[in-house]
C-alpha cells in the first residue's frame, strides 16, 4: 500500500481574496509522513501591480516578479506536485482557495483532502497563547527565516508538521483528513467544541470575533445544519474569506419554533448591530405618527421622520402611508387641518383652511385629537400566538398588544392561565418594529388556528 504523502504549501499574494487577487510566490514541500522528500518554489508574475502594503509585508516588488513566469506556465508543475497528496497549510482554506482558483483558470480541475496546521496545533497542543505561524513557531522553538516569504513559511510549516506528527499520539490528524471530517470545513480560528455543542433544534446562533464581539446573528430550524452550511462550498469572495477568518467562537439560544427564532434574530440584530448582518438592517421604518402639544395649548398630529430611540403612535415605511392615515383620522374626527402636519409635503397638496378663520374651541379640539388616537389604538387587536415549546412540558407564546409586538416567552403546561391577559406577565418584553409585525401578520394568515384573541370577535389581517 502506497504511503500517504503530503504537499505543504505556502503562497504570497497581491491581496486577501482569490477572486480579485493573484499569487506572487508559491512554495511546495513534499513530506512522506516521516521526512521531507522534495521541495520547489518560484516567484509568480501576477500580471498586476503589488500594492505598497503587500510589498511592506513580504518585500516582494513589482521588479522582482516582472521576469517571473505567470501561473499558467507553472500550473502543470503545481498540479503534478499536489496530485494524490494531502494539501497542508497554515490556515489551509486561504492557500487552497487561491491555488484551486489559479489551477481552474489554467484549465486544470483539482481537488484534494486538506489539513490545517492551525487546527491541528489547537487540537494537539492546546493552550498556546497564539496560533499565528510566527508566534506559534516562537512558542515551539521552530526556526522561522524569511517570514512572509513562501519558502520560509513553507519550511517552517513543514517542521511544525513533523513535530505534530510526533506528538499526535491519538491520531487526531488522521481523523481530520478523512473525507467525511467536518474539521477541515470549520473556520481556522473556531474551536471544534463550539461546533460540536450545537443541537439539531430551532434557534438563534451567534458568531464572535477574537475580541468576543458578536459579528453575525442567524436563525435556524436546525442549528447544527445551518451553521455547517456557512462553512461548506468554495466561494472565494473577500467577504466570505474575511467572514470565516473572523469567526472565533459560537454560542446559541434554543427556540421552540422557527417563528420564535426568526423574531429573536430580528431583535438581536437590532440590538447588537453585527458587522456581517446586512439584510435585516434595511427594515427600519422611516416615518411615524406623532402627537404633541404646542405652547398655545392646542394638540397637534404630525407625520415626520423618526429619530433614533424616538417613540411614536405608529410607524410607516413611506411618508404617504402615514399621510393617508392622518387624513382619514382628521376627516373621521373632524380635526382642523391646521393642526395636522404632513411632514415636508409642499404647500397646496391638501386643502388647508385659511389662517384668518377662527380657531376651534381648544378643549373640544383636544378631545377630538385624543378620541382619534384612542380609536386608532383601540381598533388594533391584542392577541397571543400559542405554539410548541422547547420541550414537551411547555408552550411558546408571542404576545401582541394593540397591534404591536410586546414580547415572547415560554410557559410550562402546569401553569394555569384563566385569562389571556395573564400571558403577558410571563413574557419577556422586546422592542417592536414594523418588520417584526409584518412577520407576525404573515404567520397568522398561514396559521390562524394558533392565534388566541383577547376579545373573541372576527379579525382580518
Amino acid at each position: 500500500m502506497k504511503k500517504q504523502e503530503y504537499a505543504i504549501v505556502d503562497i504570497e499574494t497581491t491581496g486577501g481574496n482569490a477572486s480579485h487577487s493573484r499569487i506572487t510566490e508559491i512554495a511546495i514541500v513534499i513530506h512522506d509522513g516521516e521526512k521531507v522528500i522534495d521541495r520547489w518554489e518560484t516567484l509568480i508574475n501576477p500580471e498586476k501591480d503589488i500594492p505598497p502594503a503587500i510589498f511592506a509585508l513580504t518585500g516582494i516588488t513589482n521588479e522582482m516578479v516582472s521576469d517571473a513566469p505567470v501561473f499558467e506556465m507553472v500550473s502543470d508543475k503545481v498540479f503534478e506536485l499536489l496530485s494524490d497528496r494531502v494539501f497542508v497549510a497554515h490556515n489551509v482554506n486561504f492557500d487552497y482557495s487561491f491555488v484551486r482558483h489559479e489551477l481552474e483558470i489554467a484549465g486544470l480541475k483539482w481537488t484534494a483532502k486538506k489539513l490545517c496546521t492551525v487546527r491541528a496545533s489547537r487540537k494537539i497542543r492546546p493552550g498556546i497563547p497564539s496560533y499565528s505561524l510566527g508566534r506559534l513557531c516562537k512558542s515551539l522553538d521552530i526556526d522561522l527565516e524569511n517570514r512572509h516569504r513562501a519558502g520560509g513559511d513553507a519550511d517552517a510549516t513543514a517542521i511544525l508538521f513533523s513535530r505534530l506528527l510526533e506528538w499526535d499520539t491519538d491520531k487526531e490528524m488522521d481523523k481530520m483528513i478523512k473525507k467525511t471530517s467536518q474539521e477541515q470545513r470549520l473556520p481556522p480560528n473556531l474551536p471544534r467544541e463550539d461546533f460540536d455543542q450545537l443541537p439539531e433544534k430551532p434557534g438563534v446562533y451567534y458568531f464572535y470575533d477574537e475580541h468576543n464581539k458578536v459579528i453575525y446573528v442567524g436563525k435556524a430550524i436546525n442549528l447544527k445544519k445551518r451553521v455547517a452550511s456557512h462553512f461548506s462550498g468554495h466561494k472565494i469572495t473577500p467577504q466570505r474569506q474575511n467572514f470565516l477568518k473572523d469567526i472565533c467562537a459560537i454560542t446559541f439560544e434554543i427556540c421552540g419554533t422557527e417563528m420564535m427564532a426568526l423574531l429573536l434574530e430580528c431583535i438581536e440584530i437590532k440590538k447588537l448591530w453585527p458587522i456581517y448582518n446586512k439584510a435585516l438592517k434595511r427594515f427600519e421604518p422611516k416615518y411615524g405618527l406623532f402627537e404633541y402639544e404646542a405652547r398655545n395649548g392646542y394638540r397637534y398630529l404630525a407625520i415626520g421622520k423618526i429619530a433614533k430611540n424616538q417613540s411614536c403612535i405608529e410607524t410607516f415605511d413611506t411618508i404617504y402611508n402615514g399621510i393617508n392615515l392622518l387624513r382619514e383620522l382628521a376627516q373621521q374626527f373632524k380635526i382642523d387641518h391646521r393642526f395636522c402636519k404632513y411632514g415636508s409635503m409642499p404647500d397646496g397638496v391638501f386643502p388647508l383652511q385659511s389662517d384668518q378663520e377662527e380657531l376651534p374651541n381648544i378643549e373640544e379640539h383636544n378631545d377630538q385629537v385624543q378620541a382619534a388616537i384612542a380609536f386608532y389604538l383601540e381598533k388594533r387587536p391584542t392577541f397571543a400566538i400559542v405554539d410548541k415549546g422547547r420541550t414537551n412540558e411547555e408552550h411558546s407564546y408571542i404576545w401582541v398588544e394593540k397591534g404591536h409586538f410586546y414580547g415572547m416567552g415560554y410557559i410550562e403546561n402546569d401553569i394555569a392561565i384563566n385569562d389571556l391577559s395573564q400571558i403577558k406577565d410571563h413574557m419577556t418584553p422586546y422592542p417592536t418594529n414594523q418588520y417584526i409585525m409584518q412577520l407576525i401578520f404573515s404567520f397568522i394568515q398561514k396559521h390562524p388556528q394558533k392565534v388566541r384573541f383577547e376579545k373573541q370577535e372576527e379579525h382580518e389581517f
